[in-house]
């Protein structure tokens, strides 16, 4: 009994041993991706041509003089070493410093432009991921069949349609007061001015998200369901399925219990990738409805060009997509037991 007991101990301990190894090396993979975000967000932009002081002081007449008081200011008169120095050491306070065009902290903006982009790459995550795998579970089920082939050709279509144009057209078709059905939605932006009451209000957000939410999905839902239609096909002459059909279940018992479950796995961690893509935002499709999110943020920031701003983002939007992959990779043992041997 006791030499049992001490193999039971020596099991779970081996077990925590590979398990901490297994986070660690995740983690340390993590922390060695955000050092090197941090080296790339600071030098690639830098390379970027264009002068800020010079454009935010065009079209004013600046002298020599006061265009060197703002490169001090900014701390572009200091030496690239330098500059790196001050950067790692205000990324350490989440301190991403001033902005050359709003002439506020980044912190500040990167704040207020987070929510509207969450709520819009949010609900198109959400609604690409439900039906892409629905449809992807469907075409890989009945392999061959007409409804496979309408699925699949109509999803590899929009996906190879750039978003921006996609954008585009719902706006002359269903927008702009030209198209067949003129002034349905609104062109851009999130809101109408003078819209009051909590009701009112989410209904005018809503009736803004149509079309930025519908681009989005048009794009974004051929993903999920090829990998889904792709992992359906692998399970579907499993040997576990033909047992399960001789033990007597119905083919929607075996899709649902059977199938469906570990076929789903590689989808979760498309899923967790696209999740940290959400913070990131739709630069295009912001750009085009006019969404004030992170993506127009950065476009606005590209144009000067606003170092601290433009530096910042790359750093939050690299960022989450680091984090959430970490969060995939330690999610993904809980859900396929192949994984935790």
């Amino acid at each position: 009994m006791t030499g049992a007991a001490t193999v039971g101990r020596a099991d779970t301990a081996a077990r925590r041993s590979r398990v901490l190894r297994y986070v660690g090396g995740r983690l340390l993979t993590a922390v060695v991706s955000l050092f090197a975000v941090m080296v790339t967000s600071f030098f690639l932009f830098r390379i970027l041509p264009g002068d800020p002081v010079r454009a935010m002081t065009t079209g004013r007449e600046v002298t020599v003089e006061q265009q060197a008081e703002l490169r001090r200011q900014f701390g572009l008169d200091q030496p690239l070493w330098q500059q790196f120095l001050d950067y790692c050491a205000g990324l350490a306070r989440f301190d991403f410093g001033l902005s050359y065009q709003y002439r506020v902290p980044v912190s500040e903006l990167i704040a207020e432009a987070i929510g509207p982009t969450v709520l819009l790459a949010g609900t198109g995550t959400l609604v690409a991921a439900l039906i892409g795998v629905t449809l992807g579970i469907r075409a890989g089920w009945r392999h061959g069949s007409v409804g496979d082939r309408a699925n699949t050709a109509v999803a590899l279509f929009l996906f190879s349609v750039p978003s921006f144009w996609l954008g585009l057209l719902f706006i002359v078709v269903l927008a702009s007061g030209t198209g067949w059905l003129p002034g349905l939605f609104p062109t851009g932006g999130m809101a109408t001015p003078g819209v009051d009451g909590v009701v009112a209000v989410t209904v005018d957000v809503g009736h803004h998200l149509v079309l930025p939410v519908a681009t989005m999905v048009a794009v974004v839902y051929a993903q999920y369901l090829m990998i889904m239609r792709s992992s359906m096909l692998d399970e579907t002459g499993a040997d576990y399925l033909t047992t399960a059909r001789a033990k007597g279940l119905r083919d929607a018992l075996v899709l649902r219990r059977h199938a469906v479950p570990n076929a789903l796995l590689p989808t979760v961690t498309l899923i967790f990738l696209n999740l940290g893509r959400v913070v990131g935002g739709v630069i295009l499709i912001e750009t085009v409805f006019s969404w004030p999110g992170l993506g127009s943020l950065f476009y606005s920031g590209l144009q000067v060009p606003d170092l601290p701003l433009v530096q910042a983002l790359f750093v939050v939007f690299a960022s989450a997509v680091i984090i959430m992959n970490l969060l995939a990779d330690l999610v993904y043992p809980l859900l396929d037991p192949r994984v935790r041997t």
